[in-house]
Formats: structure tokens, sequence, C-alpha cells
């Protein structure tokens, strides 16, 4: 797959989640197998470019290329500089956020909020794309409104303004993450399409990543939260599209060593005091359904320092490797929908 002049080693992206897509997580995705990886999405708001978070989230040193940056916001010429602020800063694609659904996010129009005002779409687009000599890609949703999806028109637009590559979600906003995705629309819009399409929604397992692809037609497919604690699955999913057939899952030292890996790096990144509370969410998701987790989770959370907090996982997981060598699940793990 590419976008512009960039290929990309596969076809599976990790979605850009606030919160959780900063550069030690994507590049322990890409490690493990992803082709590609968008950052959290930045604020077009210039007031807030200095603040400690955004200064963080701008930062991509030592991330494999191509450096992809999402954007957000509802005005075109601040979402222009806002491309051009982060082109300088080092990014070799820029993403446009059109599908948030977040309520503080679409009360300032921006976001998913935007597809109600298709004329402005289209402002923003043109100015984004004209503002930077590197690829614009778009992630938008259904449309705003369950009846009133109009994905089509902002596909259309969307490669009249030069957009590089798209990103479908298969819900409207009204559906937030609930129900299930669809797919239907997100098929038509590859058909009519002479751009890249990438689909997104409830892709958690290797089947479905390949049913998805062959039902859409689809050039990628991009995975949020079934990725969350579960960074293997972009090798587990490139393997099954490659091979037709399962990877072994991990063993618990492997999951041990992934997880103090991303930990170590998290913490370089985001300080201690960040770091460890930010980690709590990671080390929830890496651990929800192994035995005793539920227990080890709520003596976790009442860590306040990093050492604490990483010495609690070695010992976690070194009990549990002492019970088996493979993951011991208490439950069924439902991973949600991405």
């Amino acid at each position: 797959m590419r976008i512009g002049p960039y290929t990309l080693k596969n076809q599976l992206i990790v979605a850009p989640m606030a919160g959780v897509t900063d550069r030690p997580f994507r590049m322990l995705c890409k490690r493990l197998g992803a082709g590609h990886a968008v950052s959290e999405m930045l604020t077009s708001n210039a007031q807030l470019y200095g603040t400690a978070k955004t200064r963080r989230r701008a930062n991509f040193e030592g991330e494999l290329a191509p450096v992809s940056v999402q954007i957000a916001g509802a005005d075109p010429e601040q979402l222009a500089e806002a491309a051009r602020r982060n082109v300088a800063a080092g990014a070799q694609i820029i993403d446009i956020n059109m599908g948030c659904p977040a309520k503080k996010v679409c009360n300032v129009l921006a976001g998913s909020a935007l597809l109600q005002d298709e004329a402005r779409v289209a402002r923003i687009l043109d100015a984004v794309v004209s503002a930077v000599e590197v690829p614009v890609t778009l992630k938008t949703r259904l449309g705003f409104r369950n009846g009133e999806e109009n994905v089509l028109r902002i596909a259309r637009l969307a490669e009249e303004s030069g957009i590089a590559a798209l990103a479908l979600h298969g819900r409207t906003r009204e559906d937030m993450y609930t129900g299930q995705a669809r797919f239907e629309l997100i098929r038509e819009v590859k058909r009519a399409a002479r751009i890249p399409i990438i689909a997104n929604g409830d892709i958690t397992t290797p089947e479905r990543a390949r049913q998805v692809l062959e039902y859409t037609g689809a050039d990628g497919i991009m995975i949020g939260r079934a990725a969350q604690g579960r960074p293997w699955i972009f090798r587990e999913i490139d393997y099954y599209l490659r091979e037709g057939k399962f990877m072994p899952s991990p063993k618990v030292r492997e999951i041990h060593d992934i997880l103090i890996e991303h930990l170590e790096d998290h913490y370089r990144f985001h300080g201690e005091y960040s770091g460890c509370r930010i980690a709590r969410k990671h080390i929830a998701w890496y651990t929800r359904g192994l035995r005793g987790s539920n227990e080890f989770r709520a003596r976790m959370y009442a860590l306040e320092t990093t050492v604490e907090q990483i010495a609690a996982v070695r010992k976690y997981f070194a009990e549990l490797g002492s019970q088996s060598e493979c993951l011991v699940y208490e439950e069924q793990d439902i991973v949600q929908a991405a």
C-alpha cells in the first residue's frame, strides 16, 4: 500500500487514539508488525502549542518513517498553519481528523461534527493540502447521523482536493462506538474511489481482518482499541493474511518482555508523574482477563511511583509464569471494537 511517495511494509495501520497512540506505543506497534501508525490528534489552536501535552504529542524523535501526524480543528486557516508547523517539526504525512465522536471535540465543531457542513469540509481539505508539500490523509465516519450518511460525497470532496488516502470508520457519530460497524458504504466508496481506502471498525481478529478486506476491497485496514494491551495483533494479522494460518499466541515470558519494554520507553517519554499514571491503563489492558488480574490491578492502581509499578508487574508475571508457560485466562477476553 502507498500513501503519496511512501510504500508501507503492509496494509495494517494503527488508528489514532487520544491518550493512547503516543510515540512509545506507535513505535512498539510498528516493531510488532504494523505497517504504519498515526499520532494522537494535535489541536490546531495556536494558544495550546506551548503546552507540555502538545509538545509531547509533537515529539517524533526516533520514530520509523513515515511519521504521520493527525491534526484537529474547525478553522481552515488554523488547520493549514497546524499542518505547516508539524511538517516543520518532522511530520511526513498530515492526517485530518473528521471522525472523532467525543463531545468536547464535536462541541467546538471539530472531529465528526464537521460532517454536518460539507462546504467547510471542502475549505479545510483545500487549505491543508495547499499548505504543505507532504501527503495529506483524512480519517472520517459514515456521517454525523444515522439516515444522513454522506461519506460518498465526503470521499468525492477528498479526491477533488488532493487527499492521498481516506480512512473510514464504519459508524456514524450518532453511533459513537455502539452496535456493529457497517462496511457496505465503505465498499461503495472503494468502488468509486481513485485513492487508497482504509477500513476501520470492529477488526479484532485475523479472520475478521481478512473478511473486511475481501468484502470492502479496501487497500488497508486500521486497528484501534483491539491493539490496546495487544500490540502483537498486527503481526498475527499480517501472518494470517500472508500464510493463511494462525501464528502461535505469545507466551507469558514474551508478554512480560513486551510490556516491560513498553513501560520503560513510556516512562522515559512521559516522565515520573505522568508516566506512572498513564501507564495504569496500559497495564490494565495487557492483563485483562488473566488469572488473578483483578486483584493485581486493584493493587497496581494504588502505586504512586514507576519503580513500584514496574516491580509489581514483574512480580505478577513471575507468579503467572510459574503456573503455566502459556497465558491462562479466567474468562473469555472480549476485545472491544476498534
